[in-house]
Order: structure tokens, then C-alpha cells, then sequence
């Protein structure tokens, strides 16, 4: 069962011992971890405390979650049904940490829609997000997806940057797409109006009035870029379809390439040295929810084109994802377990975590994967806290 965060006592030392430990080399390795205030501070030696034998459980870097949104779910579960913001983040906080996840990016898209990405929505989670930080277990943060037409945020995202309360700065524009996917495919306009409250015809004034705004944009994002380098926040770029447009965010700073939706676009990321996230629901569904326009996720692991897995919008595919890829071929276990744990944590900065070994931030998760069975979640260590932890 869950448990809540509790803070080690100072100098105190326990290990985990595993016949499997991932060490920061990609060797598995039969040893000790040994936990001391928060970090690692030995592997291989015999722990002068407390040691829990997790025999041949896998001890392994925790998962960092660059991108998930599914907790958008818990504070609106139907249309038009809100729960509170601290409820809803408490429930997401206890499903994070039952799949591994022991840093988390809850990805806020702030549009120019009303509703529940519009800005009181936007203002609310992310003052909630910092209310509720002392008491989640996960290393919770803010990764502001921002809808670039949004221009009448551009002053306040910037006071944002300044101020430190961003983490990930996400650049995303889903109206061009929105518009044609209704105008030209004929898609229902239902979950729009769901999520804005707006009526059809509302929002299609809407919709039109904000893809005639798209001149002013590159200036914005220019301005946005400029301050989020300043400011040490890393930026990524949201389901980009050209090469040019990948090269153009390149130039800016802003390196991670965000669900590109094309090959040419990932390969232009990838010479680049950018690093290229998928989602982990692709792994284990076998594709795109979105089908045929997009790109199989596995297959981009395989080809080197995927180097950063994140939790989309489920976020038990992201402890599962590696073992899928090991078990139908597609890589070795430790470049797996890389894509969620090393991998983001180079892209966003943490040079504290994503690796075991003496030194880092003590962030491990302990699991149970055998015989083609889902992986289970014994427990998350979070800073050196059993954040979570079954009774097995």
C-alpha cells in the first residue's frame, strides 16, 4: 500500500540488496545500495544499517516523467465535472508513485481557450502545484505547455520564467490542426465544447479568430525562448512536422523535440543531437492512439530516432514500457530503463538523479517483472523516502 513521505533521520544509512541493480554503466550487478540523507552514498559495500534483501527484484534509477497529463482526468473525470485541485493531485500523486514515477513534469497546457486549459484553470493548477508540493510524495513539477497563439499570456509566462515557477517550458499549437481536422475531416467538435463549455458555433469563432493571430506568433516565441535560456529552463517543441520548423526551435535553445510526427522531422532531430520524446502508451498499445497519422513508437526506439519515453496520458505504460521493448526485441534492458530515467534526466537538467550510483539523488524504484507478467511496483524511493511501498 501507499504510504506518506517520511523524512530519514539524519546520518541514518540502510541498503537494498538485489541480485539485479542497473549501475550507471548498464552492467546489472549482484550489490548493496546503501542510502545515507537522501543520496547514495555507496554501492557494493555492506550497509551499517538497516538492509532489505529484495532478492532478485530489480533495483533501478527512478522514472522521470518529463510530460504526463493525465491528471487533467482526476480534476475533471467527465465533462463539465471538477473535483478539487488538492484531491485531484493527492489521487495523482499516489498513481505516480504505485508506477515508479519519482520525478514528474504535470504537463499544464495554457490556451487560448476558456475551460479547462484557459487561464483560471491554468492559474489554479499551477497555484495548487506549489500549495501542494510539502506533502506529494513525488518530486512534483510544473512543465508549462504553452499554446503559442495564446499571445495574451506572453507577459505573464514571461513573469513565470522569472520567477522561477516553471520547470519545462513546452511550446504547442493545436489550432491550426484543430481547425482543419473540423473543417476539412469533418471531426466532431464534442470535446472541445465539453472541455470550453463553449457552444459550436462559439467555439468555431473562436477557433478561426485564433489561427488568424498565427503573424505575430514566431515573434513571441522568440521572445518566450530568449527568456526561458536567461532563466535556465529547458524547452521542448510540441508534435513538430517539418525538419525546418525542428532546425528553427533548435536555433532558438529550445532542444527537445516533442513527439515529432514524421520521420524526416525525428531524423532532423536526431542529427542535430536533440533529444526526441515518444509516449509509452504507443509501446505497449503497439501504436498511436492518433492511428495512421501517427508514428509507432517501438519502431522509433529501434531506429534511434526515440531517445525519451514520458507517460502521456497514462501513466502506468511508463514503468512497463522498457520490459515491452526488451521482450519484443526492440533494445537491451539498460537502453530501455535509460528512456525513462538517465535520458530525461540529461534533457531537463537533473544532474542529481537518473542514474545508481554513489553521489546521486537516492530517487529507485524496486519491481517485481517476470514470466511476460506486468511489472509490479514493490517500492519508490523518493530522496531516500519510502514514498511508496507494498506489503510484499
Amino acid at each position: 500500500m501507499a504510504c506518506a513521505p517520511k523524512q530519514e533521520k539524519s546520518g541514518m544509512k540502510r541498503g537494498i540488496a538485489s541480485r539485479r541493480v542497473l549501475l550507471a554503466d548498464g552492467t546489472v550487478a549482484d550489490t548493496v545500495v546503501t542510502v545515507e540523507d537522501g543520496v547514495i552514498s555507496a554501492i557494493g559495500a555492506e550497509s551499517s544499517g538497516e538492509v532489505w534483501d529484495a532478492g532478485d527484484a530489480w533495483v533501478l534509477p527512478g522514472v522521470i516523467d518529463l510530460h504526463g497529463d493525465a491528471f487533467e482526468r482526476q480534476i475533471m473525470p467527465r465533462p463539465g465535472v471538477h473535483f478539487p485541485m488538492d484531491l485531484a493531485l493527492q489521487d495523482t500523486d499516489a498513481q505516480l508513485l504505485a508506477n515508479g514515477i519519482s520525478t514528474a513534469y504535470h504537463g499544464v497546457t495554457y490556451s487560448w481557450e476558456p475551460g479547462l486549459r484557459g487561464r483560471e484553470s491554468t492559474l489554479k493548477v499551477k497555484a495548487a502545484i506549489e500549495a501542494a508540493k510539502p506533502r506529494l510524495g513525488c518530486d512534483t513539477r510544473f512543465h508549462l505547455r504553452h499554446e503559442t497563439h495564446n499571445l495574451e499570456a506572453e507577459a505573464e509566462v514571461l513573469g513565470w520564467l522569472a520567477d522561477g515557477t516553471v520547470d519545462l517550458l513546452a511550446f504547442n499549437d493545436h489550432s491550426h490542426v484543430s481547425l482543419r481536422e473540423i473543417e476539412q475531416n469533418g471531426k466532431s467538435t464534442a470535446t472541445y465544447t465539453g472541455r470550453t463549455g463553449l457552444s459550436h458555433d462559439q467555439f468555431m469563432d473562436l477557433i478561426r479568430s485564433v489561427c488568424r493571430r498565427q503573424p505575430d506568433v514566431p515573434a513571441s516565441i522568440e521572445r518566450l525562448a530568449k527568456a526561458a535560456i536567461e532563466h535556465g529552463v529547458a524547452m521542448a517543441s510540441h508534435d513538430d512536422d517539418d525538419p525546418d520548423l525542428r532546425s528553427w526551435f533548435n536555433g532558438l535553445g529550445c532542444r527537445i523535440a516533442e513527439f515529432p510526427m514524421n520521420t524526416p522531422t525525428a531524423e532532423k532531430a536526431v542529427a542535430l543531437g536533440d533529444p526526441v520524446i515518444c509516449g509509452a502508451p504507443n509501446i505497449i498499445r503497439g501504436g498511436s492512439h492518433m492511428g495512421t497519422r501517427g508514428v509507432r513508437a517501438a519502431t522509433e526506439v529501434k531506429e534511434g530516432r526515440c531517445t525519451i519515453l514520458v507517460s502521456d496520458y497514462y501513466y502506468p505504460a511508463l514503468v512497463q514500457a522498457p520490459f515491452r521493448l526488451v521482450q519484443d526485441g526492440d533494445c537491451d534492458f539498460a537502453t530501455a530503463w535509460g528512456l525513462v530515467s538517465t535520458n530525461p534526466a540529461k534533457a531537463a537538467g537533473l544532474v542529481d538523479r537518473g542514474t545508481v550510483e554513489a553521489g546521486k539523488r537516492a530517487d529507485l524504484v524496486v519491481l517485481d517483472q517476470r514470466d511476460g507478467t506486468p511489472a509490479k511496483v514493490l517500492a519508490t524511493v523518493v530522496s531516500g523516502r519510502d514514498a511508496y511501498r507494498t506489503a510484499a
